[in-house]
């Protein structure tokens, strides 16, 4: 198992903060263009980004990244991370439409138990104890926060399911390839594998017109900009030395951070049963630091 250590940690913290206070901006973008065109665009513009950085920077000169084995396998694991990457964000889009927002946060989260049992299935990781039980805390928590009253299964809720299942598929590949290519290179790769995915069904079936864009350009730019471009990009240098499931179990604080930001700034107030929530997940982190203790 790899070591975890508190600089990693904080990153995805940071990963998990920033999407939590992106979700307005997607669901007010929602309002004026559709779910293949809001990725699409917002894909396109953190890829547009982050060559910016690697030019400015140079990067995406180095001898090492130009080697050819590289370079191979670079292309590779940007195909694979955008092609996961677009099939979770779609089915996430679409479950949400047809499923309400706690259920879809609670069920997104779900990669936090996806992730172990597929490390442990195909790579035959076995995780301490401790680890397991911060799992349970985090799904837990996860609960309380996001559902309240009766429970049903819906066709967005397997929708939403399934989107966690390709963000698992997704966490994985990035622990695969991130400690063997440079992160910045491969995430602007997985941006626009993902733009170029979602824009074949954007134009056969939604048909954006230039008048609704300009109307949720500043949602799109957020999204893009802060969401896709540093959060997408600050997980991938996080996760090249974490673990896959302690990085999902801080990512899933996402929905914890969106509910935050929404008792601070829309001053939504949180119920006692949704703060024991909140405070259950961040137990689950602390927990999941703690040294483990070595057999003689």
């Amino acid at each position: 198992m790899k070591t975890s250590s508190p600089k990693n940690v904080l990153l995805l913290l940071l990963t998990a903060m920033i999407w939590g206070s992106a979700f307005v901006a997607q669901s007010v973008g929602m309002d004026y263009v559709g779910p293949y065109a809001f990725l699409a665009l917002r894909s396109y513009l953190a890829g547009l980004v982050l060559v910016v950085y690697l030019l400015i920077t140079g990067r995406g000169k180095s001898k090492e990244a130009a080697a050819p084995q590289n370079r191979k396998q670079l292309i590779f694991g940007g195909i694979c991370c955008g092609a996961a990457l677009c099939v979770a964000s779609l089915l996430q889009q679409i479950g949400i439409m047809y499923t309400t927002v706690g259920k879809s946060g609670f069920l997104t989260a779900m990669y936090v138990i996806i992730v172990p049992f597929l490390s442990l299935i195909l790579f035959r990781k076995r995780l301490p104890g401790l680890i397991w039980v911060c799992v349970a805390l985090s799904l837990a928590g996860m609960y309380l926060l996001c559902l309240s009253g009766p429970v049903g299964f819906t066709y967005g809720d397997l929708m939403v399911l399934l989107c966690a299942a390709a963000f698992s598929v997704h966490i994985l590949v990035i622990d695969h390839f991130s400690p063997r290519v440079d992160p910045v290179r491969l995430s602007c790769i997985q941006f626009f594998v993902c733009a170029i995915m979602s824009t074949v069904p954007m134009l056969l079936l939604e048909h954006p017109n230039p008048s609704a864009i300009a109307s949720a350009w500043v949602t799109i730019g957020y999204a893009g900009i802060l969401s896709s471009g540093v959060g997408y990009t600050l997980q991938i240098v996080a996760q090249r030395n974490c673990d896959p499931t302690v990085a999902s179990i801080v990512m899933c604080l996402e929905s914890v951070f969106s509910a935050l930001f929404g008792w601070v700034l829309l001053h939504q107030a949180l119920s006692g049963r949704e703060i024991l929530g909140c405070v259950l997940m961040f137990a689950a982190i602390v927990l999941s630091q703690l040294p483990e203790r070595k057999r003689p």
